[in-house]
Protein backbone atom coordinates (compact mmCIF):
# COMPACT_ATOMS: atom_id res chain seq x y z
CA UNK A 1 0.00 0.00 0.00
CA UNK A 2 2.95 2.20 -0.46
CA UNK A 3 2.71 2.57 -3.86
CA UNK A 4 1.52 5.68 -5.83
CA UNK A 5 -0.09 5.41 -8.89
CA UNK A 6 -1.41 8.70 -10.56
CA UNK A 7 -3.71 8.78 -13.98
CA UNK A 8 -4.87 11.71 -16.12
CA UNK A 9 -8.65 12.01 -16.91
CA UNK A 10 -10.45 14.69 -18.75
CA UNK A 11 -11.75 16.05 -16.20
CA UNK A 12 -10.32 14.09 -13.16
CA UNK A 13 -6.81 13.51 -11.60
CA UNK A 14 -6.26 10.32 -9.63
CA UNK A 15 -3.76 9.35 -7.33
CA UNK A 16 -3.73 6.59 -4.95
CA UNK A 17 -1.09 6.25 -2.37
CA UNK A 18 -1.30 4.21 1.30
CA UNK A 19 -4.49 2.83 0.92
CA UNK A 20 -6.45 6.65 -0.13
CA UNK A 21 -7.21 7.37 -3.57
CA UNK A 22 -7.84 11.28 -4.38
CA UNK A 23 -9.80 12.11 -6.95
CA UNK A 24 -9.80 15.41 -8.23
CA UNK A 25 -11.80 17.92 -10.52
CA UNK A 26 -9.34 19.85 -12.32
CA UNK A 27 -10.88 22.01 -14.52
CA UNK A 28 -10.85 25.41 -13.03
CA UNK A 29 -10.93 27.62 -15.54
CA UNK A 30 -14.31 26.48 -16.65
CA UNK A 31 -15.57 25.77 -12.74
CA UNK A 32 -15.29 22.38 -12.65
CA UNK A 33 -18.67 22.15 -14.65
CA UNK A 34 -19.52 18.87 -16.08
CA UNK A 35 -19.27 18.41 -19.74
CA UNK A 36 -20.36 15.15 -21.04
CA UNK A 37 -16.74 13.51 -20.39
CA UNK A 38 -17.18 14.12 -16.53
CA UNK A 39 -20.36 12.16 -16.72
CA UNK A 40 -18.52 9.27 -18.50
CA UNK A 41 -15.48 9.13 -16.71
CA UNK A 42 -16.24 9.42 -12.84
CA UNK A 43 -18.29 6.05 -12.48
CA UNK A 44 -15.62 4.50 -14.48
CA UNK A 45 -12.89 5.73 -11.95
CA UNK A 46 -14.98 5.12 -8.71
CA UNK A 47 -15.92 1.22 -9.78
CA UNK A 48 -12.59 0.67 -10.96
CA UNK A 49 -10.98 1.74 -7.67
CA UNK A 50 -13.73 -0.08 -5.74
CA UNK A 51 -14.06 -3.15 -7.17
CA UNK A 52 -10.55 -3.95 -8.10
CA UNK A 53 -9.94 -2.92 -4.09
CA UNK A 54 -7.13 -0.35 -4.97
CA UNK A 55 -7.85 1.66 -2.16
CA UNK A 56 -9.20 1.26 1.35
CA UNK A 57 -11.14 4.84 1.35
CA UNK A 58 -11.68 7.89 -1.29
CA UNK A 59 -10.89 11.57 -1.05
CA UNK A 60 -12.57 13.89 -3.80
CA UNK A 61 -11.74 17.49 -4.09
CA UNK A 62 -11.55 19.89 -6.62
CA UNK A 63 -9.21 22.72 -7.74
CA UNK A 64 -9.66 26.79 -8.59
CA UNK A 65 -12.06 29.39 -6.36
CA UNK A 66 -15.10 26.83 -6.99
CA UNK A 67 -16.06 23.02 -6.07
CA UNK A 68 -17.74 22.96 -9.27
CA UNK A 69 -20.56 25.15 -11.26
CA UNK A 70 -22.92 21.55 -12.04
CA UNK A 71 -24.28 20.73 -15.40
CA UNK A 72 -22.09 22.46 -17.97
CA UNK A 73 -25.32 24.38 -19.88
CA UNK A 74 -23.95 22.58 -23.25
CA UNK A 75 -24.88 19.53 -22.16
CA UNK A 76 -28.35 20.22 -22.29
CA UNK A 77 -28.03 21.79 -25.70
CA UNK A 78 -28.30 18.37 -27.57
CA UNK A 79 -26.00 15.88 -29.82
CA UNK A 80 -26.99 12.83 -27.18
CA UNK A 81 -29.79 10.11 -28.31
CA UNK A 82 -32.37 11.94 -27.10
CA UNK A 83 -31.99 14.37 -29.97
CA UNK A 84 -31.20 11.80 -32.57
CA UNK A 85 -34.81 10.31 -31.43
CA UNK A 86 -36.07 13.68 -31.78
CA UNK A 87 -38.98 12.04 -34.47
CA UNK A 88 -40.12 9.40 -32.58
CA UNK A 89 -43.52 8.66 -30.60
CA UNK A 90 -42.78 11.23 -27.44
CA UNK A 91 -43.43 7.95 -25.30
CA UNK A 92 -41.28 6.10 -26.99
CA UNK A 93 -38.78 8.79 -26.46
CA UNK A 94 -39.51 9.54 -22.65
CA UNK A 95 -39.19 5.67 -21.76
CA UNK A 96 -35.59 6.21 -23.05
CA UNK A 97 -34.84 9.00 -21.15
CA UNK A 98 -36.16 7.39 -18.25
CA UNK A 99 -33.37 5.06 -18.15
CA UNK A 100 -30.77 7.76 -19.24
CA UNK A 101 -31.74 9.85 -16.19
CA UNK A 102 -31.32 6.75 -14.02
CA UNK A 103 -27.61 6.11 -16.18
CA UNK A 104 -27.13 10.02 -14.37
CA UNK A 105 -28.12 9.22 -11.36
CA UNK A 106 -25.72 5.91 -10.99
CA UNK A 107 -22.76 8.45 -11.58
CA UNK A 108 -23.10 9.99 -8.46
CA UNK A 109 -24.74 6.27 -6.90
CA UNK A 110 -21.40 4.88 -7.16
CA UNK A 111 -20.23 6.75 -4.36
CA UNK A 112 -23.41 5.83 -2.11
CA UNK A 113 -22.86 2.30 -3.33
CA UNK A 114 -19.05 1.72 -3.46
CA UNK A 115 -18.02 -0.67 -0.63
CA UNK A 116 -15.26 2.20 0.89
CA UNK A 117 -15.98 5.50 2.62
CA UNK A 118 -16.13 8.65 0.50
CA UNK A 119 -15.08 11.87 2.14
CA UNK A 120 -15.44 15.57 -0.20
CA UNK A 121 -13.42 18.75 0.51
CA UNK A 122 -16.01 21.34 -0.69
CA UNK A 123 -14.76 24.83 -1.56
CA UNK A 124 -16.47 27.89 -3.46
CA UNK A 125 -19.39 26.83 -5.64
CA UNK A 126 -21.04 23.61 -4.82
CA UNK A 127 -23.96 24.55 -7.48
CA UNK A 128 -26.68 21.88 -9.08
CA UNK A 129 -25.24 19.07 -9.72
CA UNK A 130 -22.59 19.14 -7.28
CA UNK A 131 -25.10 19.34 -4.54
CA UNK A 132 -26.45 15.54 -6.58
CA UNK A 133 -22.72 14.61 -6.41
CA UNK A 134 -21.75 15.80 -2.72
CA UNK A 135 -24.58 14.62 -0.97
CA UNK A 136 -23.87 10.81 -2.60
CA UNK A 137 -20.40 11.13 -0.16
CA UNK A 138 -19.95 10.09 3.10
CA UNK A 139 -18.62 12.58 4.61
CA UNK A 140 -18.22 16.14 3.71
CA UNK A 141 -16.18 19.04 5.06
CA UNK A 142 -16.08 22.95 3.48
CA UNK A 143 -14.26 25.51 3.52
CA UNK A 144 -15.59 28.98 5.10
CA UNK A 145 -16.24 30.27 1.55
CA UNK A 146 -17.88 27.80 0.54
CA UNK A 147 -22.10 27.81 -0.74
CA UNK A 148 -24.29 25.24 -1.41
CA UNK A 149 -27.44 26.32 -4.06
CA UNK A 150 -30.10 23.82 -5.83
CA UNK A 151 -29.49 25.51 -9.11
CA UNK A 152 -32.04 23.88 -11.26
CA UNK A 153 -34.86 25.60 -9.73
CA UNK A 154 -33.11 28.93 -11.50
CA UNK A 155 -33.21 27.23 -14.79
CA UNK A 156 -36.25 25.78 -14.99
CA UNK A 157 -36.04 22.28 -14.12
CA UNK A 158 -36.38 19.90 -11.47
CA UNK A 159 -33.41 18.48 -9.68
CA UNK A 160 -33.39 14.72 -10.28
CA UNK A 161 -29.74 13.42 -10.34
CA UNK A 162 -30.08 12.73 -6.43
CA UNK A 163 -30.40 15.77 -4.60
CA UNK A 164 -33.87 15.29 -3.34
CA UNK A 165 -33.97 11.66 -2.12
CA UNK A 166 -30.46 12.13 -0.25
CA UNK A 167 -30.67 15.47 1.08
CA UNK A 168 -34.00 14.88 3.04
CA UNK A 169 -32.36 12.24 5.17
CA UNK A 170 -28.96 14.95 5.38
CA UNK A 171 -30.60 17.88 6.56
CA UNK A 172 -34.34 18.53 8.02
CA UNK A 173 -36.58 19.03 5.15
CA UNK A 174 -37.31 22.98 5.45
CA UNK A 175 -34.07 23.31 4.44
CA UNK A 176 -34.17 21.52 1.32
CA UNK A 177 -37.84 22.78 0.53
CA UNK A 178 -36.54 26.64 0.99
CA UNK A 179 -33.34 25.64 -1.15
CA UNK A 180 -35.45 24.19 -3.66
CA UNK A 181 -38.18 26.26 -4.36
CA UNK A 182 -35.89 29.50 -4.15
CA UNK A 183 -32.64 28.51 -5.45
CA UNK A 184 -31.07 30.39 -2.99
CA UNK A 185 -27.50 30.08 -1.95
CA UNK A 186 -26.55 28.37 1.72
CA UNK A 187 -23.29 29.12 3.18
CA UNK A 188 -20.80 26.65 4.50
CA UNK A 189 -21.31 27.82 8.27
CA UNK A 190 -25.28 27.42 8.16
CA UNK A 191 -24.70 23.88 6.55
CA UNK A 192 -22.32 22.48 9.12
CA UNK A 193 -25.14 24.30 11.55
CA UNK A 194 -28.05 22.16 9.89
CA UNK A 195 -25.54 18.74 9.27
CA UNK A 196 -24.87 19.17 5.79
CA UNK A 197 -21.20 19.34 6.25
CA UNK A 198 -19.22 17.96 9.34
CA UNK A 199 -16.91 20.69 9.58
CA UNK A 200 -15.77 23.66 8.01
CA UNK A 201 -12.24 25.23 7.59
CA UNK A 202 -10.45 28.45 7.09
CA UNK A 203 -9.36 27.70 3.67
CA UNK A 204 -9.21 24.96 0.90
CA UNK A 205 -5.56 23.61 1.76
CA UNK A 206 -6.55 22.92 5.37
CA UNK A 207 -10.17 21.12 4.45
CA UNK A 208 -8.41 18.80 1.99
CA UNK A 209 -5.61 17.99 4.73
CA UNK A 210 -8.58 17.08 6.86
CA UNK A 211 -10.04 15.03 4.53
CA UNK A 212 -6.35 13.09 3.52
CA UNK A 213 -6.15 12.85 7.12
CA UNK A 214 -9.68 11.40 7.87
CA UNK A 215 -9.08 9.09 5.04
CA UNK A 216 -5.47 7.60 5.92
CA UNK A 217 -6.82 6.76 9.75
CA UNK A 218 -10.36 4.67 7.89
CA UNK A 219 -7.68 3.09 5.46
CA UNK A 220 -5.49 1.44 9.02
CA UNK A 221 -8.63 0.45 10.37
CA UNK A 222 -9.98 -3.31 9.48
CA UNK A 223 -11.47 -2.57 5.63
CA UNK A 224 -14.16 -5.48 6.46
CA UNK A 225 -15.33 -3.81 9.34
CA UNK A 226 -15.55 -0.66 7.54
CA UNK A 227 -17.35 -1.99 4.73
CA UNK A 228 -19.63 -3.09 7.00
CA UNK A 229 -20.57 -0.42 8.61
CA UNK A 230 -21.03 1.84 5.38
CA UNK A 231 -23.18 -1.27 4.18
CA UNK A 232 -25.32 -0.51 7.87
CA UNK A 233 -25.80 3.01 7.34
CA UNK A 234 -26.65 3.06 4.44
CA UNK A 235 -29.09 0.23 5.24
CA UNK A 236 -30.39 2.08 8.27
CA UNK A 237 -30.95 4.88 6.31
CA UNK A 238 -33.23 3.52 3.99
CA UNK A 239 -35.16 1.07 6.61
CA UNK A 240 -37.03 -0.08 9.68
CA UNK A 241 -35.19 0.09 12.42
CA UNK A 242 -36.32 -3.73 12.95
CA UNK A 243 -35.35 -4.47 9.64
CA UNK A 244 -31.61 -2.64 10.20
CA UNK A 245 -31.25 -4.94 13.34
CA UNK A 246 -32.29 -7.98 11.48
CA UNK A 247 -29.66 -6.89 8.58
CA UNK A 248 -26.91 -6.65 11.18
CA UNK A 249 -27.54 -9.88 12.98
CA UNK A 250 -27.61 -11.54 9.52
CA UNK A 251 -24.25 -10.16 8.24
CA UNK A 252 -22.80 -10.66 11.69
CA UNK A 253 -23.27 -14.21 11.19
CA UNK A 254 -21.48 -14.95 8.27
CA UNK A 255 -18.95 -11.83 7.97
CA UNK A 256 -17.78 -11.21 11.94
CA UNK A 257 -13.87 -12.06 12.05
CA UNK A 258 -12.54 -13.46 15.23
CA UNK A 259 -9.43 -12.74 13.44
CA UNK A 260 -9.92 -9.02 12.67
CA UNK A 261 -10.55 -8.12 16.18
CA UNK A 262 -7.37 -10.31 17.05
CA UNK A 263 -5.18 -8.26 15.00
CA UNK A 264 -6.77 -5.06 16.40
CA UNK A 265 -5.79 -6.23 20.25
CA UNK A 266 -2.45 -7.18 19.44
CA UNK A 267 -1.27 -4.74 17.40
CA UNK A 268 -2.63 -2.25 20.27
CA UNK A 269 -0.50 -4.04 22.78
CA UNK A 270 2.12 -4.47 20.84
CA UNK A 271 2.27 -0.19 20.22
CA UNK A 272 2.01 -1.12 16.10
CA UNK A 273 -0.14 -0.33 13.00
CA UNK A 274 -2.78 -3.16 12.48
CA UNK A 275 -2.31 -4.99 9.20
CA UNK A 276 -5.44 -6.31 7.65
CA UNK A 277 -5.97 -7.57 4.48
CA UNK A 278 -7.42 -5.97 1.53
CA UNK A 279 -11.15 -6.60 0.69
CA UNK A 280 -11.72 -8.47 -2.83
CA UNK A 281 -12.00 -7.59 -6.23
CA UNK A 282 -15.45 -8.22 -7.26
CA UNK A 283 -16.06 -10.83 -9.98
CA UNK A 284 -18.43 -9.78 -12.66
CA UNK A 285 -17.98 -12.45 -15.41
CA UNK A 286 -18.02 -16.25 -15.07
Amino acid sequence: MTDVTTTDFTCFKVTIEAGVAHIQLKRPEAMNSMIREFWNELPVIVKDIDHNARARCIVISSTGKHFSAGMDLAVFGGGGSTSANQNQDRHINAEQQRHHILWLQDCFGCLDDARIPVIVAIQGGCIGGAVDMTSACDIRYATEDAFFCIQEINIGMTADVGTFPRLCKLIPEGWVREMAYTGRRMPAQKAKEIGWVNEVFPDHAACLDHALVTAREIAAKAPLAVTGSKVMINYARDHTIRDGLDYIAVWQTGMFSGAHMGEAFKAKAEKREPNFQDLQPLKHGM
